[in-house]
């Protein structure tokens, strides 16, 4: 059965409002199952982009992933060989299983542990490094590679040709519905153990150093432009297009942290991406 946008918001949002502990509509598992499905063909998203260029999130979508997890029942999903011994048992609701994907799909997941979740979106050419993880309401755009041990959180947004580098984590949110999860623009690059959280915005062609951490409460310190970067109450923290970030550090205030000789950690600003910069990351797309 083939229904409107509008129509699959309205059932999502009819049934999401139902009372705790009373029976949810009867179309309820329908709409779940058309809403996952919307998802994974990147005819709805959970953030979308506006014309002026910041990121809103959609939330009867999100409403809709939440209503899946309510729905769902605790069911097994090990493989027909798994014992309580091994090698794995998987238990989980049953509206979110790992998602199924089909060759012609064009996306490449290399053997190894890796799984995605249904209600993903991955375009043609997205790679996948073993172990990995994606989170339902996820999007990844064309040729964008997600490396080893690394995380993509429930609802993030990840641009085109963007390098998750091993063991980076990038944050996902499904409560409160309004919030806006972590986007990673076209071409930007996520350097290893980088850890991108709290709705951050990394816009285009911005690079992460390896073990970069942002966070809602975290200062970014650009030395070129002279300026500091914080999250404010109505909009998240953005690192600038093209902005190369590398871990840093600053004095910590006070006679006795500064008699102690303490800092803490931040990011900081040190250029933006030239052609330097691009030609010492060109080697990624032969990986590809």
């Amino acid at each position: 059965m083939t229904i409107t946008l509008q129509e699959l918001e309205r059932r999502v949002l009819e049934a999401s409002e139902t009372p705790a502990g009373s029976p949810l509509p009867g179309h309820a598992a329908t709409t779940i199952e058309q809403l996952l499905t919307a998802l994974e063909h990147g005819q709805v998203r959970a953030a979308e982009r506006d014309a002026d260029g910041a990121w809103r999130a959609v939330p009867w979508v999100k409403r809709g992933i939440l209503l899946a997890f309510r729905a769902g029942r605790m069911v097994d999903m090990s493989p027909p060989n798994a014992t309580a011994h091994g090698p794995f048992q998987f238990f989980d609701k049953h509206t979110v299983p790992p998602r199924a994907l089909r060759l012609e799909a064009g996306v490449r997941v290399v053997p190894g542990g890796s799984t995605i979740r249904r209600g993903t979106y991955l375009a043609s050419g997205v790679v996948c490094m073993p172990p990995m993880y994606v989170n339902v309401g996820a999007w990844l755009g064309a040729g964008t590679m997600v490396d080893s041990h690394a995380l993509v959180g429930s609802c993030a947004q990840i641009g085109e040709r963007v390098h998750l580098s091993a063991a980076a984590q990038i944050g996902g949110v499904l409560e409160p519905v309004n919030a806006s999860p972590v986007v990673i623009e076209d071409d930007a690059i996520v350097g290893g153990n980088c850890g991108v959280y709290e709705g951050t915005i990394v816009r285009r062609r911005a690079v992460l150093a390896a073990g970069v951490v942002l966070t809602r409460g975290t200062p970014v310190y650009d030395l070129v432009k002279e300026t500091v970067y914080r999250a404010t109450p109505d909009r998240p923290l953005e690192i600038p297009e093209g902005a190369v970030v590398v871990p840093g550090a600053r004095q910590v205030r006070g006679a006795w942290a500064e008699g102690q000789g303490l800092s803490v950690q931040t990011p900081v600003v040190v250029k933006y991406r030239d052609e330097k910069t691009d030609l010492a990351t060109a080697l990624e797309g032969w990986l590809r």
